[in-house]
């Protein structure tokens, strides 16, 4: 079967023309976008940056931090005698599993600045149960952790804000476990108290 000349010009015409596609197709145009690298020069702006300055009043998703209390431990400039939430079983819990973690290695699972490193020759905190920390009140145990005292190095980074303040809560469960009383045991729990024979005196 014999073609015609015009089919086979049709023919070629269309492969031309999807070969000029692909051609354009194949240009760099996608790999060289008009676009800046951080901290790449800018002939655009005055001051030949091309990373803008943030416009005034932004706020970072998640950061607008309006509880002064939360986020700062203080009230009116103060440091604050009250917590920012309920202390839950739940919230004593993480307090405890934080200390551990992070407390304890200076501090000693009970306060006392005995901890593993501090044996180590690191420098010994004060125990938590002198009368100056036991007064104190949970605002500045907040601020210590947040912002760091003396060869205490600031958790702001590690410690996430509402562990902060669930560690000052075990931290008060703490210095009250070395002060307390019978008294100070809820009358329904103190059946379940080890009751121990104290040893004789000497003479």
């Amino acid at each position: 079967m014999r073609i015609s000349t015009s089919v086979v010009s049709f023919v070629t015409l269309v492969s031309l023309v999807s070969a000029a596609f692909a051609a354009a197709g194949c240009r760099q145009d996608m790999h060289n976008q008009p676009k800046y690298i951080p901290l790449r020069e800018s002939t655009f702006f005055s001051d030949d940056r091309s990373a803008r300055p943030l416009v005034a009043g932004t706020v970072a998703r998640g950061q607008l931090r309006e509880d002064t209390l939360l986020y700062t431990g203080k009230v009116n400039g103060a440091d604050a005698t009250v917590f920012p939430f309920p202390i839950t079983d739940r919230v004593m819990a993480r307090g405890q599993e934080r200390f551990n973690i992070y407390c304890s290695p200076c501090h000693g699972e009970t306060g006392q600045g005995d901890g593993m490193i501090v044996r180590r020759g690191y420098r010994r905190p004060p125990t938590y149960h002198q009368d100056r920390l036991r007064e104190a009140p949970v605002g500045h145990f907040f601020d210590v952790i947040t912002n760091g005292f003396g060869a205490m190095p600031d958790y702001a980074a590690q410690i996430r804000v509402e562990d902060r303040w669930a560690i000052v809560a075990y931290l008060r469960a703490l210095q009250l476990s070395e002060h307390a009383t019978i008294a100070d045991v809820p009358p329904d729990r103190r059946g379940s108290l080890d009751r121990q024979t104290p040893p004789p005196e000497r003479r």
